[in-house]
C-alpha cells in the first residue's frame, strides 16, 4: 500500500512530501486547491502519458515518487521478470524534463510506462468521477463479474484455447487464399514446369555445347593447322621424327667412347618419344575432326533454346533453369495438396472451437452460478444505501461468436423504484445512483481481491446526509482487511469517518500560486468538517455538528 507520496515540480506544486498510512483516510479541500493535480501525479506513476505542460513554470525538471508497502502481495515473480531488485518497499519514481524526456524508475532501476503500468495495477485503483460511465460498458461489468466469481484459473484456460483457435482460423484464412491465388496460377506454373521439363536440360551441358559449337564452326582452320603438324612430324624421312631419331642413334653410337653421350642420347631418346606420341594424337585429332553442317545446326539450335530459355526467365545458367523448374514444380505440387491440408487445419479449427465453446460454456455457467449471490449482495447493500425498492439483475445473452471475455454478453440492469421495469444502469439511474451501484461494486470486488489501495476521487457525487454517512461507513469497512482507502470527498459525512484526515489548500505569495497537503491534527478536522458543514461563515453550531459527526468514528 500507498506509504509516503513525494511530488516536486509538477503543476502547482513547488514541493510535497506527505505520509499515508491504511485504513480509510480522507482528503478534503477547496475546489480548484489542486487535488486534482494530486490525482494526476499519482496517474503518473501508474504508467499515464506526461506532458512537459505539466512542469512547473520555471523548472526544468518535475520528479514523482511514492513508497509502497508490497511485503503482503506476492510481487516477487514479477519483479524477477522484469529484473528489477525485489524489497518489502518498493520505490516508483517518475521524472519529465522540460525537453520532454520521461524516465521511469522501480527499485532504482530503469523502467518502460508498460512495467510500471502493469506493477500500478496490483498497486492502486484509482476511481474517478468519470469512471462512473464504465457501469454501462459491457467490458468492465463482465471483468467485474468475474473477478467476484474467482474464476481466473478457467479464464486463463479459455483465454489459450482462444488465441489457439484464432491463429489456427486465421492460418487457415491465409492458407485458403494462397491456395484460391495459386489454383489461378496454376495452368501457368504447369506450362513453366512442362516447357523446362521438354528442354531435357542437364547441369553442364550448355558449356560443353558451346565448346562444340566453337570447334564446328572452324573445323577447316583446326583441320589445316592439325595436318601442317602432322606433316613436319612424321610425313616422310625429311620430317621431324626421322632426324630426331637419326640424332638418338649418333649419340648412341658414342655411348663406348663418349662417357657424356650417354645422358644426352637418353633425352634425346624421351623426346623422339614425347614428340611421336604429340604427333599420334595430333593425327588422330586430325582425323577426328570433320566440318559437319549438320551437327553445327543442331548445336546451335541447341544453344538458343538454351539462351532464349535464360532469357525469358532472367537467368545465366542451366544451374539457375533447373532451380526454377524444381521450384515452379513445387508450387504445382503444394496446389495439388493444399486442399488435404485445407481440410485438415479445417478439422484442426473445428476441434478447437469446440473445446472453446466446452470451455466457454463452463465460464458462463460459473458466472450464472454466481450472479444470483451477486444480485443478492448487490440489493441488500443498495437498501442500505437508501434505495429500498432497488432490483439488480445481471443479464445473459448468448454470443454469436465467442471472444476474450467468453460467450457471454452481460448486462447490468437496475431499477430505484418499487415495480418499475429493469433497465440498463445508464439509462434510468442519475448520478447519485450510479455513484451507490458502483461504490457497491467496487467493496464487493475489494473483497475478492488483495488490491492494496483504493482511492476514489468523490464518488459521493450526487449523494448527501445520510446516504453519505452510509457510503464512508462502507468505504470505512473497505479500509479494515489491511487494505488502504483514500476518498478524496466534498461532504463532512464521508470526511468525518477517516481515521486520517489530509487537506489540500493554496498559498498565494507575490509571484505565483502554491498547492501542498498537510495531515490534519484533531483540532483542525473539527474545524475543517464545521467549515464544510457551514461554508464561509463558521459557526457554534457548525463546530458542535462537527464534534458529533466526528465522535461516530
Amino acid at each position: 500500500m500507498l506509504r509516503s507520496l513525494f511530488i516536486q515540480n509538477y503543476a502547482l506544486i513547488d514541493r510535497l512530501d506527505i505520509d499515508f498510512e491504511n485504513g480509510f483516510s480522507v482528503i478534503t479541500g477547496e475546489t480548484g486547491a489542486g487535488k486534482s493535480i494530486i490525482l494526476g501525479a499519482i496517474g503518473l506513476l501508474l504508467g499515464q502519458r506526461a506532458d512537459v505542460k505539466a512542469i512547473r513554470n520555471g523548472a526544468t525538471k518535475c520528479v514523482i515518487e511514492a513508497h509502497f508497502d508490497v511485503a503482503p502481495y506476492q510481487l516477487q515473480t514479477l519483479f524477477d521478470e522484469n529484473e528489477w531488485e525485489y524489497e518489502d518497499e518498493c520505490i516508483i519514481r517518475r521524472e519529465l524534463s522540460a525537453t520532454g524526456k520521461s524516465r521511469a524508475f522501480v527499485n532504482d532501476s530503469p523502467a518502460s510506462l508498460a512495467q510500471i503500468k502493469e506493477l500500478g495495477e496490483l498497486l492502486v485503483d484509482v476511481h474517478s468521477q468519470h469512471q462512473n460511465l464504465l457501469l454501462s460498458n459491457e467490458g468492465f461489468q463482465i471483468k467485474a463479474l468475474d473477478v467476484i466469481v474467482h474464476n481466473e484459473q478457467l479464464l486463463s484456460e479459455y483465454r489459450s484455447l482462444y488465441n489457439d483457435w484464432k491463429q489456427a482460423k486465421q492460418q487457415l484464412a491465409l492458407l485458403v487464399e494462397e491456395a484460391d491465388k495459386n489454383r489461378a496460377d496454376e495452368d501457368y506454373y504447369r506450362y513453366q514446369v512442362e516447357q523446362l521439363e521438354n528442354a531435357h536440360l542437364v547441369d553442364g551441358e550448355q558449356e560443353e555445347l558451346e565448346e562444340e559449337s566453337e570447334i564446328l564452326n572452324h573445323a577447316e582452320e583446326i583441320k589445316a593447322q592439325l595436318y601442317k603438324v602432322e606433316q613436319i612430324t612424321m610425313s616422310d624421312d625429311a620430317c621431324l621424327l626421322y632426324g630426331l631419331k637419326e640424332c638418338v642413334n649418333a649419340m648412341q653410337a658414342l655411348n663406348n667412347v663418349y662417357p657424356d653421350s650417354s645422358e644426352l642420347s637418353d633425352r634425346l631418346e624421351s623426346c623422339y618419344i614425347e614428340l611421336k606420341d604429340i604427333a599420334e594424337e595430333v593425327a588422330s585429332k586430325n582425323e577426328r575432326i570433320e566440318f559437319n553442317p549438320n551437327r553445327l545446326e543442331k548445336v546451335t539450335d541447341r544453344l538458343n533454346l538454351i539462351y532464349s530459355l535464360q532469357q525469358k526467365y532472367r537467368v545465366n545458367s542451366i544451374a539457375e533453369l533447373l532451380a526454377l523448374q524444381e521450384e515452379f514444380a513445387t508450387k504445382l505440387s503444394a496446389i495439388s495438396s493444399s486442399d488435404e491440408t485445407i481440410q485438415q487445419l479445417q478439422k484442426h479449427v473445428g476441434n478447437l472451437f469446440a473445446e472453446v465453446i466446452a470451455k466457454a460454456d463452463n465460464i458462463s455457467k460459473q458466472r450464472k452460478s454466481a450472479s444470483e449471490v451477486i444480485e443478492k449482495q448487490m440489493c441488500e447493500q443498495l437498501t442500505l444505501l437508501g434505495m429500498p425498492n432497488v432490483q439488480f439483475r445481471v443479464d445473459f445473452a448468448k454470443r454469436k461468436e465467442p471472444n476474450l471475455l467468453g460467450m457471454d454478453s452481460v448486462n447490468f440492469l437496475f431499477s430505484a423504484n418499487k415495480n418499475a421495469p429493469l433497465q440498463t444502469i445508464s439509462s434510468v439511474a442519475s448520478g447519485g445512483e450510479i455513484a451507490r451501484v458502483m461504490l457497491t461494486i467496487k467493496a464487493l470486488i475489494a473483497k475478492e481481491v488483495k488490491l492494496p489501495t483504493i482511492i476514489f476521487d468523490e464518488i459521493d457525487t450526487g449523494v448527501s446526509g445520510e446516504i453519505a454517512d452510509r457510503m464512508a461507513t462502507i468505504m470505512l469497512e473497505m479500509g479494515e482487511a489491511n487494505r488502504q482507502v483514500i476518498s478524496i470527498t466534498h461532504l463532512p459525512q464521508i470526511a468525518s469517518k477517516g481515521k486520517v484526515h489530509y487537506k489540500v489548500f493554496k498559498q498565494d505569495n507575490e509571484t505565483e500560486t502554491i498547492s501542498n497537503i498537510r495531515r490534519l491534527t484533531d483540532e483542525e478536522r473539527i474545524n475543517e468538517v464545521a467549515q464544510m458543514l457551514s461554508g464561509a461563515t463558521l459557526t457554534e453550531a457548525a463546530l458542535h455538528n462537527a464534534k458529533a459527526l466526528l465522535n461516530y468514528k
